[in-house]
């Protein structure tokens, strides 16, 4: 990678500009064809999605999405005269209202059972046409909460009504911020803490107007800006930080700079390279799940990776070029030329680690293991409304829904009917009362079918909220228990549908998949790291190692939103299930940030393995070496994911809480205590690989071509004939 870099520094003013000019020409397509994200509909062969298909087959209809206007008197009923007249005008207007096709009031005969029992809570049903405007909800939201009063209040809800979290800009700022501080600390150079982050802010800032563009092609979650910023900056730093970390040794050692360059871009710039390969394979791998929120996800990422991989080896070099030296602070410029640095702290830690690995080793992984142990008992599924802030209007209709009709009427289940003789309608009628009186159920009703109708509806309304874990055990009660009875000996076919099966379908396809995707991505670290290092034992440790980060990641989530401990003083809500599709994004994600610390650990301990043939010194001067820019990097990530848990989004929260302890522990425990234990232990087995596959294997070099480590070997050789001479 030598020539790239020495073509940057030749060019770098143009490299700038071309990075300049693509931002702004993305930007400009952006402003003038705006964004088409949507959530992406998950086709699984579950009986929830049987019952979604058989209702939406039967009922032909054009009908769009719906909502609930919620209303609660604070001290009487809302049958009194004032509150029903309120009530009854807005809903007439609401119903007139452009874009709505219907209202169902409590206030009619069909709609008694609209009100709650103690008379305090009423809600009506606001259905829309297929094509309804965002304005058009927005003019009947304001209709709606019109008549509000300090004894009239009044929440929406439903699916035409959500509130979806806006993203809060401050959790960027305050990563960044907080990553600027970290740098400036330990190097004492205002560049080393300016251009890493420079480099992240311009390849998140690229990839993020490309991703809007890219929605217009393929189907991505609004989620996925904000979960590629999170990545990108914390890979983008941590990227940049290697390469210029690199570039200032070298300049310490006596290099001129455009020799510097070539030679970090030739050493660090490859691996980085390579790790950001690999976290873009970890990414794309989710794509074999076949989920199409996931394969989103995962697209956006894995774009926002290559960008930021791109702008490190391009735009960083141009940027150390035009600054020159100053890179390094005015006492390492004022150092004697090829002066010893030394590697302070980290190298008596490195010694400390040589000398008692076995006792070192079985502590940290004694740690970690405990970390991980909550991992056990992880419950995916999908958090409701109850989760969202107080101030939210979402949360407090189901709160007054709850409060008035029990918590399970948030989250009711449809079962679809197919009853096509009338046999079949009886036994649906005798399911019904069979149905009443299972544990659990709060409430059981058949909607009446018309003449020639076959398809008919079942709503259960269970005792506990959608996302309790008593619900979930509910519908897999009624699928294996309860509706087989009641199907045997005739032609009728139940499925259990609604959005709370969905979700929990939905959960137990991703928990089936999660094993079998972890065991993929772990045999895919071992052949890169196989094919990079070429040695069996490091990528089998690292495999496992990989897989005990993930468990610590799985542990952090399980015990904040999970067990509720921290959730609530974080503002994320009480204890519930942990989103499906986190734990797959949080394991590609893991897996490449890991094998980005072990990339860059192993690969100068090969380096120097290679330059010594000693398995002892090439351990303690690779850790030694690295450890202080590791642990740098580590925080960074730390902070930048933590950084996010307070963005007011608990789904992006889960992520920040997940990554930002994970990323710490493997850094500091598994990179600078775990691997260098296990590596001085089996000695020069570390490097053993079979001569069939050494030729087998394709030649990756991350620590450049095998000369060009020599020629700085003896840096004061050359010269000392010239200078004898003299």
């Amino acid at each position: 990678m030598s020539p790239l870099a020495r073509w940057c520094h030749r060019h770098r003013l143009a490299v700038v500009l071309v990075w300049v000019g693509l931002l702004i020409g993305l930007g400009a397509g952006v402003g003038s064809v705006g964004s088409a994200f949507g959530n992406s509909p998950t086709s699984q062969n579950t009986d929830s999605a049987k019952a979604t298909a058989l209702l939406q087959h039967a009922s032909n209809s054009a009908a769009g999405k719906s909502g609930r206007v919620v209303w609660q008197l604070g001290d009487g009923k809302v049958t009194e005269p004032a509150a029903e007249r309120a009530m009854t005008g807005t809903l007439e207007r609401i119903a007139h209202a452009p874009g709505v096709a219907g209202v169902t009031s409590p206030y009619t005969s069909s709609g008694k059972a609209q009100v709650s029992a103690d008379g305090r809570t009423a809600y009506a049903t606001v259905a829309f046409v297929r094509d309804v405007a965002d304005s058009q909800i927005e003019h009947v939201e304001e209709l709606a909460t019109a008549p509000e009063s300090a004894r009239l209040h009044i929440a929406l809800n439903g699916q035409a009504f959500t509130v979806n979290p806006e993203p809060n800009p401050v959790a960027d700022a305050m990563g960044i911020a907080l990553a600027f501080a970290v740098l400036l600390l330990v190097f004492r150079a205002v560049w080393v803490a300016v251009l890493p982050i420079v480099t992240a802010i311009v390849g998140v800032g690229t990839s993020a107007v490309a991703v809007i563009l890219l929605s217009h092609v393929i189907s991505l979650s609004s989620t996925t800006l904000t979960l590629g910023s999170l990545i990108g900056l914390g890979v983008g730093i941590d990227y940049a930080l290697f390469i210029v970390n690199r570039h200032r040794a070298n300049l310490k050692a006596g290099m001129g700079v455009a020799e510097s360059l070539a030679k970090a871009l030739n050493t660090s710039g490859r691996a980085v390279v390579f790790a950001g390969l690999t976290v873009v394979v970890a990414l794309l791998g989710m794509l074999t799940l076949n989920v199409g929120i996931i394969n989103g996800m995962a697209i956006g990422a894995a774009v926002t990776v290559v960008l930021t991989v791109l702008a490190a080896i391009t735009l960083l070099p141009a940027m150390l070029g035009m600054i020159g030296s100053r890179v390094l602070g005015r006492r390492e410029r004022r150092a004697p030329v090829g002066g010893a640095s030394g590697t302070g702290w980290w190298g008596r830690w490195a010694e400390r680690v040589q000398a008692r690995p076995r006792a070192l080793g079985l502590l940290a992984l004694a740690v970690l293991a405990a970390l991980a142990l909550p991992t056990l008992t992880l419950r995916l599924g999908a958090s409701d409304d109850g989760n969202l802030p107080t101030t939210s209007t979402n949360r407090q209709a189901y709160d007054m829904i709850a409060d008035g009709f029990g918590p399970g009427f948030n989250g009711p289940l449809v079962l679809a009917v197919q009853a096509p003789t009338a046999a079949d309608r009886a036994a649906e009628a005798k399911l019904v009362t069979a149905l009443k009186q299972v544990d659990g159920v709060a409430g059981a009703s058949a909607a009446p079918m018309r003449p020639g109708q076959t398809v008919g509806v079942i709503s259960v309304v269970p005792t506990t909220s959608p996302q309790s874990a008593a619900t979930s055990d509910l519908i897999h009660h009624l699928r294996d228990k309860v509706i087989p009875p009641a199907e045997q000996g005739t032609s009728m076919k139940v499925y259990v549908g609604g959005l709370t099966a969905s979700n929990d379908d939905f959960a137990s396809v991703l928990m089936g998949k999660l094993p079998l995707f972890v065991l993929v991505i772990a045999a895919l670290g071992f052949l890169l790291l196989t094919v990079a290092f070429r040695s069996l034992l490091i990528p089998a440790v690292g495999a496992v190692l990989n897989i005990l980060s993930i468990g610590v990641a799985f542990g952090a989530i399980v015990v904040v939103f999970q067990y509720g401990y921290g959730a609530s003083l974080l503002g994320l809500g009480a204890a519930g299930p942990i989103e499906s599709f986190v734990p797959i994004l949080v394991v590609g994600i893991m897996f490449g940030l890991s094998m980005d610390y072990q990339v860059f650990l192993v690969s100068r301990m090969r380096e120097e393995w290679a330059h010594t043939g000693d398995s002892r010194r090439a351990v303690r001067v690779g850790q030694a070496e690295t450890g202080k820019v590791i642990a740098v990097a580590a925080t960074i990530m730390f902070c930048v994911f933590g950084s996010f848990v307070f963005g007011g989004m608990r789904v992006i929260s889960e992520f920040g809480v997940s990554l930002a302890v994970a990323v710490a522990l493997d850094a500091l425990l598994i990179r600078m205590v775990v691997v260098p234990a296990l590596m001085h232990l089996c000695g020069r087995a570390n490097w053993w690989l079979p001569r069939r596959l050494e030729r087998a294997l394709p030649r990756v070099s991350l620590e450049g071509p095998p000369d060009e480590p020599e020629r700085p070997q003896h840096p004061a050789r050359e010269p000392q004939p010239a200078g004898l001479a003299d």
